[in-house]
């Protein structure tokens, strides 16, 4: 290996500093230890990395780009030394979460804001799930935290559950839909004769669910809640959403509420892990998610 982190930290205070003298006094060395370490390198690649012909040492083309490459490898190898030295103070090198997309994801970033500002050097990686999706993503190890999951855990147990809330649910058409102006409330039999809109289970290997369809009703099946949304506003179908998400587009004129003779029942949502030794990371999340306000935020 022709090149070393030293020699390249060298090159990149020379550049910065503008002078050896000025990068040794820098680097705690002296002056001919850092014009030493210049010259190896030029004959270890074979290229002149300065131009000495002025009164002042000039980075070559080769010497720049050289330079602007190993200021990368520098982050990189600073970020690898931050999270080593982090994971042996017990925060994880990574945290999956997944949130279950009765949520929007936009909701959770404020608390990984929070989060990044503790410097904690554990990469976050947010996966959204639906219905079964979420239970599947924390029994295959998919997620080692899920925010939203709703319905039954699975069977074989063994994760910490907590209740975060209960969600209601509001059956909604577009206005220019014919339903829109139907008198209510809705009987199941007029609601049979218009196409559903369903968001697509995201589980694996768990039994997939259906909500919010009538048997014998003919669906649209899209793959997130956002889709699902466009979908009711587009008028390509009918269906429940939840009523925090669905309030702000009643409010525009975008969506209309309709109430109906049998209603989709309540969900009562969880925050859900499985402990693998669990971090700091995890157990900084877990705390964060005791607090009312921060899951009612989620939902308002």
């Amino acid at each position: 290996m022709r090149l070393s982190l030293e020699a390249l930290a060298t090159l990149d205070a020379i550049a910065r500093r503008g002078s050896f003298a000025a990068a040794a006094e820098e680097l705690n060395r002296v002056p001919s230890a850092v014009t030493y370490t210049v010259q190896k390198l030029e004959q270890d690649l074979g290229v002149p990395l300065f131009d000495r012909s002025g009164h002042r040492a000039k980075l070559t083309p080769a010497g720049a780009e050289l330079l602007r490459e190993g200021r990368h490898l520098l982050r990189s190898a600073a970020e690898i030394e931050r999270r080593v030295q982090r994971l042996a103070e017990g925060w994880e090198s990574e945290l999956a979460i997944a949130v279950d997309d009765i949520i929007a994801l936009e909701r959770i970033y404020p608390l990984m804001a929070r989060f990044y500002a503790l410097n904690p050097g554990t990469r976050l990686r947010v996966g959204a799930e639906v219905l079964a999706g979420s239970w599947d993503a924390l029994q295959s190890g998919r997620a080692d935290l899920v925010i939203g999951a709703s319905g039954d855990p699975p069977p074989e147990g063994g994760c910490s559950l907590q209740p975060m809330g209960v969600v209601a649910f509001d059956f909604v058409v577009a206005p220019n839909h014919p339903l829109a102006a139907a008198p209510e409330p809705l009987a199941p039999d007029a609601i049979l004769e218009y196409r559903a809109i369903l968001v697509a289970d995201s589980s694996r290997t768990l039994p997939a669910r259906t909500t919010g369809l009538i048997s014998g009703q003919d669906c649209l099946t899209v793959p997130s809640m956002r889709a699902k949304i466009d979908a009711h506003v587009a008028g390509l179908g009918v269906g429940y959403l939840p009523a925090h998400r669905a309030r702000p587009l009643v409010a525009a004129g975008s969506l209309v509420t309709k109430s109906v003779l049998e209603s989709k029942p309540t969900a009562q949502l969880y925050v859900a892990s499985r402990p693998r030794g669990s971090g700091k990371a995890l157990k900084w999340f877990l705390t964060q998610l005791e607090d009312p306000a921060t899951l009612g935020s989620f939902l308002a």
